[in-house]
């Protein structure tokens, strides 16, 4: 049975979803089958992989249309892709009875499939990040090495701890990683000493380090191992998953 993974920080910016991308790609690289889940209406997930204008959607399948059809980017690699209308999601599901499992309910039949499912989540805590953590058996939470990092992470903890308790037991804090880490900047590393304080245990070694391979790589439809593999990107991307990897 899979691990399900919400990639979740409802401060925006974070490198949210350039990590959920890239996390994915990397364990496929590592021999995994993985399936990415664009949660967020945004769906810069699916924009990123080139993935736009989809006839079956996540939001589709949460309407209760049709079962989830992943689209495969490279072989052991798909993507269950996201579009703009997922934005009424929240409002057209208020009313129905068990809203918070939906999610959890569609990926099921899946997960036999999968050895990881990673969920990029909206940078809110609403109903569909709680659809998020409610299927997923970790969270992983990424943090700018900046000043108003740990600003507001309370609340997302609380969030998480919530869920637990109420609608998912198996959920757990899985890390926490550093990115758009700049070594040279003193404040960079003060605010990653401060992290380090606050989260022991759960911090990752590797820090995504400031890579203009990063943000370039979506214009191209490609995650970072197949844009420019011999990158900063992809080296700390790569180092993440495996330290994801020797996790139990």
């Amino acid at each position: 049975m899979s691990k399900v993974i919400s990639i979740s920080n409802h401060k925006g910016g974070v490198g949210k979803t350039t990590s959920a991308i890239n996390i994915g790609a990397g364990l496929n690289i590592l021999g995994k089958k993985v399936l990415l889940v664009d949660l967020d209406p945004q769906a810069n997930l699916s924009q990123s992989l080139n993935l736009t204008d989809q006839e079956r959607t996540i939001y589709g399948a949460i309407r209760g249309e049709y079962k989830l059809e992943p689209v495969e980017v490279v072989r052991g690699l798909d993507v269950l892709p996201s579009t703009l209308d997922l934005s009424g999601a929240e409002v057209e599901l208020s009313g129905e009875a068990g809203r918070e499992y939906i999610l959890r309910e569609l990926l099921e039949p899946l997960r036999a499939s999968y050895n990881y499912i990673i969920i990029d989540t909206p940078p809110s805590l609403g109903l569909l990040t709680i659809n998020a953590l409610t299927a997923s058996t970790e969270v992983l939470i990424p943090l700018q090495a900046q000043y108003l990092a740990l600003r507001g992470l309370t609340k997302l903890l609380e969030v998480v701890d919530k869920i637990k308790k109420r609608l998912n037991k198996e959920l757990r804090v899985g890390g926490v990683f550093i990115t758009q880490y700049d070594n040279r900047k003193i404040l960079n590393r003060d605010v990653v000493a401060t992290i380090e304080a606050h989260f022991k245990e759960e911090l990752f070694n590797t820090r995504i380090r400031d890579n203009i391979a990063l943000a370039e790589a979506p214009t191209q439809g490609l995650d970072i191992f197949r844009y420019q593999p011999k990158s900063y990107g992809a080296e700390d991307y790569l180092s993440l998953c495996k330290e994801i990897l020797k996790q139990k």
